[in-house]
């Protein structure tokens, strides 16, 4: 198949859910070819949102029997420039270790766990440059680790420079405590380290010096209230109290409302309708202070009537504060909603609310029944986060077509350079020669050693290992697997670690550059040398080429 000629970069939505990152991406420019996902009231919002003119491709498909190739057909390419998606997350949740389901002999069977091969599958059938799967942090400790590790594995096997990174999502100008675990992968042909941390999108953050995360309240201040139950599916703004509510405000809530939840695109207000409570529930909820969950309201010698073991649900209703981060929209909303009590009104937030939180924006239309909406918005990738993803991988392309307009890792800060003194060796025998001279050494040795030998022997070692990244020298697992290389002209090393993908022979040399770095012996672009990367795989497509 033919390469479709678009003026933009193309990606697909595996596991797509309502479209989080379908929005986030085309947002920051992409071009979605398909979103794919099994749930119907998932899909159903996406289709609803997306015209088919601007998304032709969204479909209600199971991606464990869904072949690649059968979607090739379909969006007429084999070629993608990027793939995204968030397999479903439950067989790791953290919420789930509390019935030991997570850890030890107890752990259960849930094939969700494995749903990551099918979304490898796709990336080894398009062979994507950049592919970015998100999960949540339990990914990192279910079963010790094993998934963690099994994904970087995998995915290393399929010929992708692999590394984990923490979405904390109000960095990135979401407002809530969302943190999320991504793995980020290049393909090993393409040069360059990904960032390890995401820059926010233009689109997050009111202009100025100052990066203030919007609150709660900046977020759903201005919606109309409601009590317990009340509500209905469209109604007209309630545009006096908006008015009041940006007067008193400060320029966060203005740019959030509208920049981010552009709320002068939505004609009518909809999905603003509060679920109903028992006069029990309500009861508590109105024992609550703002910011306070109902642990911390019986020790202060509140009365709660929930009917539960209080040592193990004293924290059962959380009530959400204005001037603070919102708890983190999870699928739960959709069982009872009791952790997201309204700040000032006795109820739980509504979908349009947990909606705002996420980032969506208000013409995002939720056409299912509520428990749906609830599900679906707790489930997305908040669209701000993934508008972030792909600005940071426009600008990561960017540095790779012209390395020279600006640094490598803008984020870093500023160093003492020694860029421009970088000696890189001349071939894969002076590079194996300067890495020996480092791998001979033991620790102290190394911390001892001069810097000039110690820079020259680490980026020998990216020049002989351009399949490695610098952010995986630090945390490598336990497991150990027969070593490969993308270089054949790379000494044979033994064993790697799974998880990282680093040789073992080499992890004291990761650990002492990482310390030399911390210490600002030598510059981001020093550490990060993709000068050194770059003459490993020019020589290394010249040896395949002869």
């Amino acid at each position: 198949m033919n390469e479709i000629c678009d003026d933009r970069f193309t990606f697909i939505d595996l596991f797509c859910g309502c479209g989080g990152f379908t929005l986030g991406l085309t947002r920051a420019g992409f071009s979605c070819l398909a979103a794919v996902d099994f749930n119907a009231e998932a899909v159903a919002t996406l289709r609803a949102n997306f015209p088919a003119n601007d998304l032709p491709h969204v479909l209600e498909r199971d991606l464990t029997e869904f072949h690649p190739r059968e979607l090739a057909r379909l969006i007429g390419t084999d070629r993608l420039d990027v793939i995204v998606g968030g397999p479903p997350c439950q067989g790791y949740s953290q919420v789930r270790q509390v019935d030991a389901a997570n850890h030890g002999s107890r752990v259960k069977r849930d094939k969700r766990r494995y749903l990551f091969r099918a979304f490898l599958d796709y990336v080894q059938f398009f062979k994507p440059r950049v592919f970015v799967m998100e999960n949540v942090l339990g990914l990192q400790s279910a079963a010790k680790g094993k998934f963690f590790t099994l994904v970087q594995h995998e995915a290393r096997l399929l010929g992708y420079r692999v590394h984990p990174q923490v979405e904390e999502s109000w960095k990135l100008g979401v407002p809530q405590k969302r943190r999320r675990q991504l793995i980020v992968g290049v393909r090993a042909d393409v040069p360059g380290f990904f960032p390890s941390e995401l820059q926010p999108s233009p689109r997050a953050f009111a202009a100025g010096k100052e990066r203030k995360c919007p609150t709660l309240w900046d977020a759903i201040g201005d919606l109309p209230s409601l009590e317990a139950g009340a509500g209905v599916e469209t109604r007209e703004y309630d545009l006096n109290r908006r008015c009041e509510f940006l007067g008193r405000r400060g320029k966060e809530a203005r740019h959030y409302l509208e920049s981010v939840l552009q709320v002068f695109d939505a004609p009518k207000l909809t999905a603003h309708r509060a679920r109903p409570h028992s006069a029990r529930d309500l009861r508590d909820f109105d024992r609550l202070k703002e910011g306070e969950h109902s642990g911390e309201a019986i020790r202060r010698g509140a009365q709660m009537e929930f009917p539960y073991k209080r040592s193990c649900f004293d924290d059962r209703f959380k009530r959400q504060h204005r001037e603070e981060l919102c708890s983190t929209i999870v699928a739960h909303l959709s069982k009872d909603g009791l952790m997201f009590i309204h700040p000032t009104q006795n109820r739980s937030l509504t979908p349009r609310e947990a909606a705002r939180v996420q980032s969506f924006p208000d013409w995002f239309a939720l056409p299912v029944a509520r428990t749906h909406q609830f599900r679906i918005i707790g489930n997305a990738v908040p669209p701000l986060v993934a508008e972030a993803v792909g600005h940071e991988i426009l600008r990561f392309w960017k540095r790779q077509a012209e390395p020279a307009a600006e640094p490598e890792r803008p984020e870093a800060p500023p160093r003492a350079s020694l860029s421009a003194n970088i000696d890189l060796p001349a071939d894969h025998l002076e590079a194996r020669r300067r890495l020996n001279l480092l791998m001979q050494a033991t620790r102290r040795e190394l911390c001892a050693l001069d810097k000039k030998i110690f820079i020259a022997g680490w980026h020998s070692l990216l020049w002989l290992f351009p399949d490695l990244h610098p952010d995986n020298a630090l945390d490598h697992g336990a497991k150990r697997v027969k070593a490969t290389t993308l270089n054949p002209g790379a000494a044979d090393l033994g064993e790697r670690y799974a998880r990282s993908g680093w040789p073992v022979a080499l992890v004291l040399i990761g650990e002492e550059a990482w310390r030399r770095f911390e210490r600002g012996d030598f510059d981001a672009d020093a550490f990060y040398c993709v000068a050194a990367q770059r003459a490993g795989l020019t020589t290394l497509r010249t040896a395949m080429k002869s």
